[in-house]
């Protein structure tokens, strides 16, 4: 039952969003992460300062998880995670730095990762733990 709720929900989101990718993947991202055990406490977190965005922060245990969510309609120019360049980790790490600063955690217990997910029928969704440091 609880299957036939999620896909008519990604087939309302499908017709609303249109062709609003990053949307959509960041909402099955954060459906999957939850899924997995993990405790999501922001969305789309941007620092006062501009630089970079986290599109999801999660508790994984007593880890906290920067998530790069990448989204695409196929893979026909590379999987989604080949988009986070060494320019895009470090506008993560920034903000990450900042998030850690504000919420006073501790930096040796925090991880980067990514989030893939290609929007077929049914999407493919890969977690990328511990993708980048």
């Amino acid at each position: 039952m609880l299957g036939l709720l999620y896909r008519l929900s990604d087939a309302l989101r499908r017709k609303t969003l249109g062709d609003d990718h990053g949307r959509m993947g960041e909402d099955l991202a954060h459906r999957y992460l939850t899924r997995h055990g993990c405790r999501v406490v922001a969305r789309n977190y941007r620092p006062r300062s501009g630089h970079g965005e986290i599109d999801l922060v999660v508790w994984e245990g007593a880890t906290l998880v920067f998530v790069e969510v990448k989204s695409r309609a196929s893979e026909d120019f590379g999987t989604p995670d080949s988009a986070v360049d060494q320019e895009k980790q470090e506008h993560l790490r920034r903000a990450a730095r900042d998030y850690v600063r504000r919420t006073e955690s501790t930096w040796e217990k925090t991880r980067f990762d990514i989030v893939s997910v290609v929007l077929v029928q049914p999407p493919r969704i890969v977690w990328l733990r511990d993708a980048f440091r």
